[in-house]
């Protein structure tokens, strides 16, 4: 892994919260209703767009990758089951199905062909994004198309349109609570059986702690406008999931294994080329998560989903610790990220900020984030 000093791993500790901190304070200070129960509602769908993506940015950026092209390829795959539904009467499932079905070949295409002919990520995925953005015009016609056939609900619009009941939101609450106790104690328990070394029992407590009020916080905020949205028990899944794969399997110290030293991992027999492109093919179907969510979110396909979504993303992994070079992030500090980021977004939409200045705050931010990890990774 990329090596970093205690002293740095504190101080990228503090500056989350420091960051999230300073975002709200200043928007609630210009205006209250930043911090109402509606408008923290709204943040957690955007949460889930951004956090979704950001998870699965995370799989490519483990092993020293990157792609840029993750923002059209939502578009692209939320393009598809717009268009399937509203044109030409497929059932919503089905439709999702279809765009599931094109992310994966994409990606695991995309992938091959990066690690097969051994062409820098970077370049590879800045030329997917504009096949991706051509194919996503001409799969919509360069016009809007919205989610739903005759104005009637399906599954694909009521991912951000459906909400949790009041008790069912605090049972999924205790749900994921559980799953992370479980995860943190079963990865405890694994690393003092290796005699590897684990954090101090309070300090374990104290994350799990936190996380677990962070939950039941947002539950009730939620529940006090009409209920957790679907896109947010999705979110939840990917989330589990990832980090799942990445810290309780063989394929996650794979993944970190190449990020922090791809000719170490090579000479120890670990096969690179087959496990990055597994982790790009999972990114394929975590961006077509977000393309449904993201279209679900407009109410409808139009030619600017998924613009700079792939900025966002990145951003939001580096500023939770992920490192551009590899070897080095987890699923809580991406989740971390991407609430910053949602909170900064949301908040610059809710005081009508102009579009020019959203992208100069925007670069400012990714910016800050990689000059972050350049600062913080040095030993």
């Amino acid at each position: 892994m990329t090596a970093s000093s205690p002293k740095s791993g504190i101080l990228r500790q503090l500056t989350m919260p420091a960051m999230l901190a300073v975002i709200w304070v200043t928007f609630s200070l210009m205006d209250s209703g930043f911090l109402s129960p509606r408008n923290l509602s709204n943040l957690m769908i955007e949460v889930s767009v951004t956090a979704t993506l950001a998870v699965g940015m995370l799989l490519v950026l483990l092993p020293g990758h990157t792609d840029l092209s993750v923002g059209m390829g939502a578009g692209l795959t939320g393009g598809i089951a717009a268009v399937l539904v509203n044109q030409h009467g497929w059932s919503a499932p089905a439709a999702m199905a279809a765009g599931m079905a094109a992310a994966l070949a994409l990606y695991a295409g995309l992938g091959t062909f990066i690690m097969r002919y051994r062409i820098q990520a970077f370049i590879a995925t800045l030329a997917a994004m504009l096949v991706f953005r051509g194919l996503f015009w001409d799969v919509i016609k360069s016009q809007t198309v919205p989610v739903t056939s005759a104005g009637e609900e399906n599954l694909l619009s009521m991912l951000t349109t459906w909400r949790l009941p009041f008790a069912a939101g605090h049972g999924v609450a205790a749900v994921v609570s559980l799953i992370i106790i479980w995860l943190t104690w079963s990865a405890r328990t694994r690393r003092t059986a290796a005699g590897l070394p684990v954090e101090s029992g309070e300090m374990a407590f104290l994350r799990v702690f936190t996380a677990v009020q962070g939950i039941f916080l947002t539950v009730l905020v939620c529940n006090q406008a009409q209920g957790v949205p679907l896109c947010f028990l999705v979110l939840c899944a990917v989330a589990v999931a990832v980090h799942v794969l990445i810290a309780h399997t063989r394929t996650g110290r794979y993944l970190y294994a190449i990020g922090g030293n791809e000719e170490a991992a090579v000479l120890s027999g670990i096969p690179v080329q087959r496990t990055v492109i597994v982790a790009f093919t999972l990114l394929g179907v975590v961006v077509a998560i977000t393309g449904f969510i993201a279209t679900a979110y407009t109410g409808a396909s139009t030619t600017t989903t998924g613009d700079l979504m792939e900025l966002d993303a990145i951003a939001a992994c580096v500023i939770g610790g992920t490192s551009l070079k590899g070897g080095r992030g987890s699923v809580a500090g991406a989740l971390f990220g991407a609430l910053i980021m949602a909170s900064l977004l949301n908040g610059l939409t809710y005081f009508s900020v102009g579009p020019e200045k959203k992208f100069m705050i925007r670069g400012l931010v990714l910016g800050f984030a990689v000059w972050l990890d350049a600062r913080l990774s040095r030993p």
